[in-house]
């Protein structure tokens, strides 16, 4: 009997990939569109000028994933989880900003919504797993189902999977995860899929493409607030602290000062109490690097053992693979150290962490430290 599959239909040419290659595959296949980002409701009721062109924007995603269930003749099921995605994703996403930190709702995404509301709904279709069009695997690491990088590093999306349990794991299939985007695009014209030639997507995860500043202004009040070095020269207001990360270099509206020489200026720390904004002058200056950092909420699969294991970690998307030394401060808290020193390591970003191509954990940072004083960021 075949194996039942649920796959997430977006709209977009990777998951419409997916859904081919399940398919070829042998698999009994039904797919889903997840609507979770209700625009008329969440944005109109403020203000937002884009409403209409979002709601346009979703509609025509899902009428592209129609074309291809369409085409392919596959079931498409429309499902909302919008309520889930407000309570489970969003709130948190503005309740960081509102702490001064610099979340990634990507994750929360993906373990709330993804693979945990979308497979409760796939459980009730009775299937035996759910799929997703993202750069990732899956395979047998000491008898157990793990997650693994995808071949293509460059779309390698682990790291936004990196807090999955081991449960979500082992119904998870990643079809596309064996092969590289220009690999991905062929299969798409070959089988001329109506959304072949159609551009990824970009922005925060279901929400979509945006002004990030108008849209997060609707949410949360910005105060301005001062700018300043770390020595506590004045530069100039900022615009509210939660529009703004460390390492930040665009968006500062520092150019052109004749105080100062001619190097770029990034965001190398927050003080959050005194709403002060602290930039100085150099994509290397000291500031921005840290060797330590604690990482909390870590979700850990497999063996919780750390000794003579040898890990390393992201602490952002496509981040280059950086040493770690890993060390247990309580059941979900690691404390994480990288003699090496680390650009711009931020509170409220995701760490994930890697035994050779194994994603076996991933948590939240909490605070980074530089020789055991604490970053003011």
């Amino acid at each position: 009997m075949k194996k039942k599959v649920i796959l997430g239909l977006s709209g977009g040419v990777d998951s419409s990939v997916a859904l081919v290659r399940l398919l070829e595959q042998g698999y009994d296949v039904e797919a889903v569109f997840m609507r979770n980002w209700d625009s008329a409701t969440n944005d109109d009721v403020l203000g937002n000028p884009t409403v209409n062109d979002e709601v346009c924007a979703q509609e025509v995603d899902y009428m592209d994933a129609k074309k291809v269930a369409d085409q392919l003749g596959v079931v498409l099921h429309r499902v909302d989880f919008t309520q889930e995605y407000w309570d489970e994703v969003f709130q948190y996403f503005l309740s960081e900003y509102q702490k001064g930190r610099t979340p990634n709702p990507d994750i929360l995404c993906n373990t709330e919504i993804k693979f945990k509301a979308f497979l409760a709904y796939a459980e009730s279709l009775n299937a035996d797993y759910i799929a997703m069009g993202h750069y990732a695997n899956v395979g047998l690491v000491d008898g157990k189902q793990a997650l693994k990088r995808a071949k293509d590093d460059n779309k390698d999306q682990t790291y936004f999977l990196s807090q999955l349990t081991e449960k979500q794991i082992e119904k998870a299939m990643f079809p596309i995860g064996d092969i590289d985007k220009p690999e991905v695009r062929e299969i798409a014209l070959k089988h001329n899929l109506a959304v072949a030639k159609k551009k990824d997507s970009t922005g925060i995860c279901f929400i979509g493409e945006r002004r990030f500043t108008e849209f997060l202004s609707n949410y949360l009040l910005a105060q301005k607030g001062r700018m300043t070095t770390l020595d506590g020269t004045y530069i100039k207001d900022h615009d509210g602290l939660m529009y703004y990360t460390i390492g930040q270099r665009k968006g500062l509206g520092i150019g052109g000062n004749s105080e100062f020489d001619t190097q770029p200026w990034f965001v190398v720390g927050k003080d959050i109490e005194n709403n002060v904004l602290f930039v100085e002058q150099g994509f290397d200056h000291p500031y921005l690097y840290s060797n330590e950092c604690i990482v909390k909420d870590v979700v850990f699969r497999g063996n919780k053992e750390l000794t003579n294991r040898t890990f390393t970690a992201k602490f952002r998307y496509r981040q280059k693979d950086n040493d770690v030394n890993l060390e247990w401060l309580d059941e979900t808290t690691l404390r994480v150290t990288y003699s090496q020193g680390v650009r711009a390591v931020t509170p409220g970003q995701a760490a994930a962490f890697y035994e050779g191509d194994v994603c076996v954990a991933g948590g939240f940072i909490d605070t980074v430290y530089q020789d055991g004083k604490k970053r003011n960021y």
